[in-house]
């Protein structure tokens, strides 16, 4: 082979290695909030592909504390959280450099939900903060068939656990007998299996198979009550400053009027 020949061999290998590498798909990796990683954000991420986005994803949804610490170590592009940074969070990734931006993405509502054969269907917000924490212990006590009650939460590494302490629980520790579930679907599955069961849940798991939600002082936990409903939360994406490139346009898109219907469907309330 001539040496005309190896350059020109060399450079037909080059241009295939560069055709080869533009066309292998951009990965975006978001860790973090169950109630988001769960449903929400594998739509997001379907809607975003069918688009014409050669992007593929990797999602870990376990619980919005290890969006800050996965973005921390810059094994993610993108933090799934249920709750707002904390202050703690925020100093620990600068000091890794990496200095949060909050998108607000959508809200919710945490959604009380009992076993489907339960009569109770409205609690009072008094009635819910006695129960969680442990004050009231029997479902005779709030207008139910007699029976003990069951808790079920979320586990400690959840947005929802700590959030729900804030808003229903006026900071108060739950019951010790409560039991930790790793997400809102393990939840909805032990209420359906338990008559005495009860739990919280993101609104697009309250409609599950063999439970129901219950009202707060009369209010549903339904989108048209966003604004009234006493447990409703936005919900956010964080990245390592502003957003860019594909990660931008994921975003973007999350937000865009084909974002907004993809959340309406799953269960979420999209943000205006």
């Amino acid at each position: 082979m001539t040496h005309k020949s190896i350059l020109k061999f060399a450079g037909l290998g080059t241009l295939a290695l560069l055709a080869t590498a533009s066309s292998q798909a951009q990965t975006l990796r978001l860790r973090g909030s169950d109630t988001l990683g769960a449903k929400l954000v594998p739509q997001w991420a379907e809607g975003f592909k069918k688009a014409g986005n050669n992007v593929s994803f990797d999602i870990a949804a376990e619980g919005s504390s290890t969006a800050f610490t996965n973005l921390a170590s810059g094994s993610a592009e993108i933090g799934m959280s249920s709750r707002k940074v904390k202050e703690e969070e925020r100093t620990f990734c600068k000091t890794k450099g990496v200095f949060l931006k909050e998108h607000e993405v959508a809200w919710d509502m945490i959604a009380v939900v009992v076993n489907k054969n339960n009569p109770v269907t409205n609690l009072t917000k008094k009635q819910i903060a006695g129960i969680f924490t442990g004050s009231i212990k029997d479902w005779s006590e709030v207008g139910g068939a007699p029976g003990a009650i069951s808790v079920y939460t979320r586990n400690t590494s959840s947005g929802t656990y700590k959030d729900w302490m804030t808003l229903a629980m006026k900071g108060k520790d739950y019951a010790g007998t409560s039991q930790k579930m790793a997400g809102n679907e393990q939840i909805a599955s032990e209420v359906a299996g338990n008559r005495g069961g009860i739990g919280y849940v993101g609104l697009a798991y309250s409609h599950g198979k063999g439970v129901k939600a219950v009202s707060a002082d009369g209010i549903a936990p339904a989108p048209a009550n966003v604004k009234a409903y006493p447990y409703s939360r936005p919900t956010y994406f964080y990245t390592n400053g502003d957003s860019t490139g594909k990660t931008k346009e994921f975003i973007d898109f999350c937000l865009s009027a084909e974002g907004s219907k993809i959340a309406q469907l799953v269960g979420f309330i999209p943000e205006k």
